[in-house]
């Protein structure tokens, strides 16, 4: 009779077992299907915000390409290229015009201007008199990196002023980039005043 006992709660217990098992992937299926909407759902919101974050800078002008003849190259990169804002407000991204894809890019600079390629991205061109200023920074759109690992070019679309953030292959690069470029713009300027003082004469 207690061999009949004992084999009874046996099987009885091994049954809640097997019943316990069963309950627990049904749980765990059922948060994993939460988990996906919650994840799909956040992913939509972002590419709704990214839409609309474009339909609000839809007043930017295309962005200008480069001419057919740029001149020599002064320098040239090999990096990334890690977004734009507006100039001053890091996270204020600008995604109009593919200028929000983070991408590849090969950076060459002409006494005509910056030629931006990006592989599987718009390409754009900044004209040497569009170009404010280059900084090494540590952050854009987002993206953090280390202090100075970021190239951060300042030029005028329009009449909005945008920062354009660049990583090169070899970090090392990045101060003659910032030096040569803030010679071309104090060069620049220096032309432009002269032009409007010879025609206030």
């Amino acid at each position: 009779m207690a061999t009949e006992l004992t084999t009874g709660r046996a099987v009885g217990l091994a049954a809640e077992q097997k019943s316990a098992e069963v309950t627990d992937w049904a749980a765990r299926i059922g948060w994993l299907v939460g988990l996906v909407l919650f994840i799909a759902l956040v992913y939509w919101l972002m590419r709704e915000g990214w839409k609309w974050r474009g339909t609000l800078q839809g007043d930017l002008p295309e962005l200008p390409a480069a001419p057919s003849e740029p001149g020599a190259a002064r320098l040239t990169m090999s990096g990334r290229y890690h977004g734009s804002t507006t100039a001053g407000q890091w996270l204020d991204r600008i995604v109009a015009h593919g200028l929000g894809t983070r991408s590849r890019v090969e950076l060459t600079l002409t006494d005509a201007g910056l030629d931006v390629v990006r592989p599987g991205a718009a390409d754009f061109f900044v004209p040497r008199e569009r170009l404010r200023e280059a900084r090494l920074d540590k952050g854009i759109a987002g993206k953090v990196l280390s202090e100075g690992g970021l190239l951060v070019v300042t030029w005028e679309h329009g009449d909005k002023l945008i920062d354009s953030g660049f990583r090169s292959d070899h970090a090392a690069e990045h101060n003659e980039w910032v030096d040569t470029l803030n010679d071309m713009t104090d060069k620049s300027s220096d032309i432009d005043q002269s032009s409007d003082t010879e025609g206030a004469r």
